[in-house]
C-alpha cells in the first residue's frame, strides 16, 4: 500500500511536523486514524508500515512511541465478559 493508502489524512505526516506535540495529542490522533481506516485494511499490517516509514527519522518523538504501543497491543488478545465469555 502506499503511504496515502496507508495515512489518507495525512494524520502520522502532520503529527510529526507540530512542534511540543505530546503523548495525549499523538493519542488522539492514532485514534482518528484507527477510526478512519477504509473497511477491510489490515489496521495491524498499515501501522506497521507506517512505523517502518518514520521510526528511523522519528525515533524519540512521542507519536513513534504511540505507534509502537498500538502495534504491541494489537497482537494481545482481548479479555471478553459478559455473556460472551459464558459457554452456552
Amino acid at each position: 500500500m502506499t503511504k496515502s493508502e496507508l495515512d489518507p489524512k495525512g494524520l502520522f505526516h502532520e503529527s510529526f511536523n507540530i512542534d511540543g506535540i505530546n503523548a495525549e495529542q499523538c493519542r488522539s490522533i492514532f485514534l482518528d486514524w484507527a477510526l478512519s481506516l477504509p473497511e477491510g485494511v489490515d489496521s495491524k499490517e498499515a501501522l506497521g508500515q507506517l512505523l517502518q516509514q518514520f521510526e528511523s527519522d522519528h525515533p524519540d518523538h512521542p507519536m513513534t512511541q504511540v505507534m509502537q504501543a498500538g502495534l504491541a497491543d494489537m497482537g494481545r488478545p482481548k479479555r471478553r465478559g459478559g455473556w460472551r465469555s459464558r459457554p452456552r
